[in-house]
């Protein structure tokens, strides 16, 4: 089927220069790269640390967007589809885009095995090939960190959602906070690091209103950075840990990444 193309979106002249300007942002080259996408799963969710963040996040996600049975659910960003095909194993009609068509062979791949639907394609955060509110609830994981235009991308998400948005993001009050500022640091010397940003709740709180949406729920998952707890390598430490700053605060007021879920506003 042929996108759609929504009439706020800039003339095709700009869009095709804004296309070109991205695909030189390191979140589309290193991306591209198939190797990179062979190992992402075991990088990112390997180990017995990686796991607790993907299962927790899961979790959190189907509680945020339940009953998740017959939704129609856009996943933006799915890279390797670990979201999506959570999503559809627990009855969702799940939609999964991504702008690295390497990233979604691997998706196919792991869809395929697992025996789930999803519909995946290639499409761009900033530029969605969707009608307005074309989706139940949109998801968008690890994406709003990293992308070159983070309002503009945020804001896509809301246009094609008709009432539920979860996005994550580190906190800037946070352990990531930190290493975010080093790798801003090394950026200039190593092209391919991924210098990502950091988000206030009130920074945003103001892009949500923007929108016409508002915030319904937060879940915060760790105070320490998820590298101490992958160094430590134990499952048991982390939630003993974790566990004992949640109960004094620190979670509440330092824990990241922050994933939230926000509604549309009654017109």
């Amino acid at each position: 089927m042929k996108p759609q193309i929504d009439a706020h979106r800039p003339a095709p002249n700009a869009q095709t220069t804004d296309d070109h300007r991205n695909q030189q942002h390191y979140s589309y080259a290193v991306y591209a790269d198939p190797a990179m996408a062979d190992q992402f799963e075991a990088a990112r969710f390997g180990g017995p640390i990686g796991r607790l963040l993907a299962d927790t996040q899961e979790r959190q996600i189907a509680a945020f967007l339940a009953p998740l049975e017959g939704r129609r659910v856009l996943d933006v960003g799915t890279g390797t589809g670990r979201a999506a095909i959570a999503l559809a194993r627990r009855g969702a009609q799940v939609t999964g885009v991504d702008a690295s068509s390497e990233m979604l062979a691997v998706a196919e791949r792991r869809a395929r095995d697992a025996g789930i639907r999803v519909d995946f394609r290639r499409d761009d955060a900033h530029h969605l090939g969707f009608p307005d509110r074309s989706f139940d609830a949109v998801v968008c994981l690890r994406v709003l960190m990293h992308t070159p235009d983070w309002k503009r991308s945020f804001a896509e998400l809301c246009r094609v959602s008709s009432r539920h948005v979860v996005v994550d993001f580190p906190a800037v009050f946070s352990a990531a906070a930190i290493q975010a500022g080093v790798r801003r640091i090394v950026k200039p010397f190593s092209p391919k690091t991924e210098a990502y940003r950091v988000f206030s709740m009130a920074r945003m709180t103001a892009a949500i209103e923007a929108n016409g949406f508002r915030l319904v729920s937060q879940h915060r998952q760790f105070v320490l950075p998820i590298a101490v707890h992958k160094r430590v390598g134990s499952r048991a430490w982390t939630e003993r840990v974790e566990g004992a700053l949640a109960r004094i605060g620190l979670l509440r007021l330092a824990g990241s990444p922050v994933t939230i879920l926000i509604e549309r506003c009654e017109s």
